[in-house]
């Protein structure tokens, strides 16, 4: 990984020791595991139910686990089990610099915690990544069965986004990061749910709705209205979580 990737791609923030289930009042259940390539990395473990689909939640760029816990506890309340872990050099995860690769190999890492660790099949698990972790939860898919992908606020590739930052600049080639969603769309067969905020300044919904274009069915566009980049939950409210809740209902039943 060159600087560039660390001051553009990545935006790890280090770990705050605090008793975050007692804050949060979830049943955090500290997991730790490795990457496909044997990098130990630290995740948390909400169940629901024992017979409750899971979303495999795979991150943005910036900060740790920490950040999500608000909307963790969201997902949960829904009645959705959740593994959502940290990559390599965020949070408590084994301090190596994140690099697209690496990346790609802890979200394989968490895939076969759920499959082989906690013996859970395929058809219960959901996908989820947003932003840069959007990339990251295609990748995976392209490679691991399973029964839904949600791709939140996504962008079709590191090039796509360094050419509307730089005014068509080829700046992309300076960074070692390709991160190319788009080409994985085609490929995936599984239901997938593709949401934007309309006020997202970070990564333009016209980015999203690419990657929905560029989708093979079955897929769902879903806009949420006057979200921006971070807040889709937020803003999204009761609507948000009955749109992922219905679209999770029907993937498992599929």
């Amino acid at each position: 990984m060159n600087i560039l990737d660390q001051l553009f791609v990545y935006h790890p923030d280090p770990w705050q020791d605090r008793d975050w289930a007692k804050l949060s009042g979830l049943p955090l259940e500290e997991v730790w595991f490795q990457a496909a390539d044997g990098a130990r990395l630290f995740g948390w473990y909400v169940e629901a139910q024992a017979d409750r689909p899971v979303i495999l939640w795979c991150h943005g760029n910036a900060g740790n686990i920490i950040h999500r816990l608000e909307n963790l506890k969201l997902l949960y309340q829904l009645g959705l089990s959740v593994f959502l872990f940290d990559y390599r050099g965020y949070g408590r995860s084994q301090s190596l610099r994140p690099s697209e690769a690496g990346l790609y190999q802890d979200a394989l890492g968490a895939y076969e915690y759920l499959t082989r660790t906690r013996m859970l099949r395929p058809e219960r698990i959901v996908i989820f990544g947003r932003s840069l972790g959007a990339a990251v939860a295609g990748e995976l898919a392209a490679h691991k069965p399973a029964a839904g992908l949600i791709l939140e606020t996504p962008f079709p590739s590191v090039e796509a986004i360094a050419r509307f930052y730089y005014g068509g600049l080829p700046v992309h080639w300076l960074l070692g990061a390709e991160f190319r969603l788009i080409d994985r769309l085609p490929q995936l067969s599984l239901p997938k749910l593709i949401i934007h905020g309309d006020r997202d300044d970070t990564i333009p919904m016209e980015f999203g709705r690419q990657v929905f274009d560029a989708a093979k069915p079955p897929k769902e566009w879903y806009v949420i209205r006057g979200a921006d980049h971070n807040n889709t939950y937020q803003v999204g409210g009761a609507a948000y979580f009955r749109r992922i809740a219905e679209f999770i209902r029907n993937a498992i039943s599929t």
